[in-house]
């Protein structure tokens, strides 16, 4: 079993005390996010997970208490933007803070256990092409030798996010800029020696050699742990996933990263909601076991 922490929640940035009593205590429990009255009790234990996928904005939080991960294989998924507050108003200063602090977790872990990605990739006045091949080129250069890998993505407009988009006049990269966008990236990428790929994108870039991801790496975390996964493909994300099949531990509507372009929120209101019940001690993040039941009998995923 491979955890993914989270697609849904930035937990290192938000909710590092939350995740690693978890790991003390060897289970969380996990609301289904299609039936609020039913949960499931996940084994967190090292002997039960074959892995750990680390999705984060900001790894500062966990960064000093990595050494409590030690009996496990994990991996980071580092999302890293040039993008100003307006767009990710909860991320510090990413010349002065997210940069050097990827600088220093791949120091520490390696750079094997780093996945940059560069997503989403979005147009405005501000965040033009021109402006995403530039930067993208100054931050590979920052993080040259701390990556092997680059995700990127083109924006989707998902109905949540669209009267926030409309606001600040951003939109998807056209047909036109994607590949001219993906053929810089990739000259850049091999510039600096590491892989670029996509993910779920629609769209074929191999001619510019660029590949597909699996941001549930089941091959990164073979190569991390040293040993064979007998892990298939996740049938329940997206087409054109290629992701390992996973069990997330996070929570919708609960990240305080506030990024505009997230699908996983669905308002302030019910992010306030949510945190307001949020318990450090709690089996459940960001949520109330009172009344809700386990999906048939007690049982770990």
């Amino acid at each position: 079993m491979i955890i993914s922490a989270s697609r849904r929640t930035d937990i290192p940035a938000c909710y590092t005390e939350w995740f690693l009593n978890r790991i003390q205590e060897g289970y969380a429990f996990v609301i289904n996010p299609m039936n609020s009255r039913q949960m499931r009790r996940v084994s967190l234990k090292p002997e039960d997970v074959d892995g750990m996928v680390l999705w984060t904005k900001n790894p500062l939080p966990l960064m000093e208490r990595l050494d409590e991960l030690k009996d496990y294989t994990y991996y980071f998924q580092f999302t890293l933007t040039p993008y100003g507050r307006e767009i990710e108003p909860g991320i510090p200063d990413k010349n002065d803070v997210m940069i050097p602090a990827f600088r220093r977790l791949s120091d520490k872990i390696g750079s094997e256990r780093m996945v940059w990605r560069y997503d989403p990739i979005l147009i405005s006045d501000r965040y033009s092409a021109r402006f995403h091949v530039e930067e993208f080129k100054k931050m590979a250069g920052a993080l040259r030798g701390s990556t092997d890998t680059c995700v990127i993505s083109f924006l989707d407009m998902y109905h949540c996010m669209a009267k926030r988009s409309e606001k600040q006049g951003i939109r998807p990269p056209s047909e036109e800029e994607q590949p001219a966008i993906a053929e810089s990236f990739s000259n850049t990428a091999k510039e600096y020696g590491f892989a670029l790929k996509t993910c779920c994108e629609a769209a074929d870039f191999a001619a510019y050699g660029v590949g597909r991801s699996a941001c549930i790496d089941a091959k990164r975390l073979e190569r991390i742990g040293g040993r064979k996964l007998s892990i298939s493909k996740d049938r329940n994300q997206r087409p054109g996933c290629g992701c390992a099949a996973s069990v997330d531990i996070g929570a919708y509507s609960a990240c305080r990263n506030g990024c505009l372009y997230c699908y996983a929120n669905r308002g302030e209101g019910m992010i306030a909601r949510n945190t307001e019940q949020y318990d450090p001690m709690s089996p459940v993040l960001c949520g109330r076991i009172d009344g809700v039941t386990e999906c048939g009998h007690v049982r770990e995923l």
